[in-house]
C-alpha cells in the first residue's frame, strides 16, 4: 500500500458551486434517487478522496436537484 497518496485535498469546486446555487448537503441527500450520506456530501465538499462510485452519485445527485449537467471536472478537481 502506497503510504504517499495525499487524502485531503482542499475545498473543491464542488462547495462554491453549492454556495451559488444555495443548495444544502442535506438537498442532495434528500433529491437523490441512489443512496448517499450526509457524511458523502461532506467529504465531497471537504475534498477528502472518494471513491468514483461515490464521486458519480454525488454528480448524479448535483445534477438532479440544479436541473444542470455537470462533469466530474466542474465538482472536483482530482
Amino acid at each position: 500500500m502506497d503510504n504517499n497518496i495525499e487524502k485531503d485535498l482542499g475545498e473543491q469546486p464542488i462547495a462554491g458551486i453549492m454556495t451559488e446555487l444555495g443548495i444544502k448537503s442535506h438537498d442532495l441527500v434528500a433529491c437523490s434517487t441512489e443512496q448517499i450520506t450526509h457524511k458523502m456530501v461532506h467529504k465531497a465538499i471537504k475534498g477528502r478522496r472518494l471513491t468514483p462510485n461515490v464521486k458519480l452519485k454525488i454528480l448524479n445527485a448535483l445534477n438532479t436537484f440544479a436541473a444542470k449537467n455537470y462533469s466530474l471536472k466542474d465538482i472536483f478537481n482530482y
